[in-house]
């Protein structure tokens, strides 16, 4: 998830049960100031967000960040507008590449304040299907089982 030491506004725990995440990066978001006093209150909701390379920028779409109750008219924002991801040409490109060549999707895994700038972390992530996640919930339980019995053979029950 987020690095050690930031303060994690949200988070979308379902994109990694719903995706194979293979690579993450930190982007910078591009906001207005009602935005900003909105995702600190924590009003802000990851479920449907993705991310998209279009025209040599990296946008964020469908991440709803609501409306701030001390701004009115003139001071609000647009809650559901796209917003700019910052980062670099390079990584974009990289981005835009594999996105194109392989059939990934990128998805925000967390949004998070560090050192006073919000950020948000993107996968790079393959859909799973729905016997993948099975077989990873049986992993799982089979991982949980193991580590109990080895816990109980410690014990000497």
């Amino acid at each position: 998830m987020a690095p050690k030491g930031v303060k994690v506004v949200a988070s979308n725990r379902r994109a990694r049960h719903d995706y194979a995440v293979l690579d993450t990066i930190e982007c910078g978001l591009a906001l207005v100031g009602s935005e900003v006093k909105s995702l600190r209150d924590g009003k802000v909701q990851l479920g449907d967000a993705y991310a998209r390379v279009e025209r040599g920028e990296l946008w964020l779409h469908n991440m709803h960040i609501a409306a701030y109750e001390h701004a009115a008219g003139f001071g609000a924002h647009v809650t559901d507008r796209p917003r700019k991801l910052l980062a670099h040409r390079s990584e974009i490109d990289r981005l835009g590449a594999r996105v194109a060549q392989e059939r990934l999707a990128l998805i925000p895994l967390a949004l998070y304040f560090k050192e006073g700038k919000a950020k948000v972390e993107l996968a790079l992530g393959k859909g799973r299907k729905s016997y993948d996640r099975r077989q990873d919930i049986a992993k799982r339980d089979a991982d949980r089982d193991m580590q109990r019995a080895l816990a109980d053979g410690r014990r000497g029950k």
